[in-house]
């Protein structure tokens, strides 16, 4: 069954059907707020959050939309509500040197490499819609026009946006390299 068969199916009330899709995407959504979060426990708890926004929202899954485009934007809404419900406790300072911690918790390995390293704290210092930009298309290998259709945007506007987003990245990258 496909995704969109399946949500059909919860939409109609065969709730069940849901663990199909926490075990299709849970990994993926996890990965996706883990990234964007930089916090292990509060991106697992946010991936609760979002199959739980699933199953008491599921009447407004539109039939013909894709499920993949529409539980990313359930996952950027949820980190969305949590960062503005958080905000005076959040600053836009980002301590880099922390990040490598948290990053190599979330991404599940052994150790990172230096590259790996520097990589992950210049994502840090991108802005959040830079970043957010770069999982989608990078890490969870999204394409464009699912990114565009998330973003509520042109399929042209995020290629622009990704292009500015990869030469930030790479000047962030070269900035830390030479430390």
């Amino acid at each position: 069954m496909t995704d969109e068969m399946i949500m059909e199916a919860v939409k109609n009330g065969d709730l069940k059907q849901a663990s199909l899709l926490f075990e299709r995407y849970n990994k993926r959504i996890f990965n996706f707020l883990a990234r964007m979060t930089l916090d292990r426990a509060l991106a697992e708890d946010l991936t609760q959050n979002v199959f739980l926004r699933i199953i008491k929202y599921r009447n407004s899954y539109r039939e013909g939309l894709r499920f993949q485009s529409w539980i990313y934007q359930v996952a950027r809404n949820i980190f969305s509500d949590h960062y503005q419900m958080h905000k005076n406790r959040f600053s836009a300072f980002v301590d880099v040197d922390k990040i490598s911690e948290n990053i190599s918790e979330a991404s599940d390995s052994e150790k990172l490499d230096e590259q790996e390293k520097l990589l992950e704290r210049s994502m840090a210092m991108l802005s959040e819609e830079q970043r957010e930009l770069l999982i989608l298309t990078r890490f969870q290998h999204m394409k464009y026009e699912d990114v565009a259709v998330i973003m509520d945007t042109t399929v042209a506007n995020i290629k622009v946006k990704v292009h500015r987003a990869i030469t930030k990245l790479r000047e962030y990258y070269f900035q830390l390299e030479k430390i």
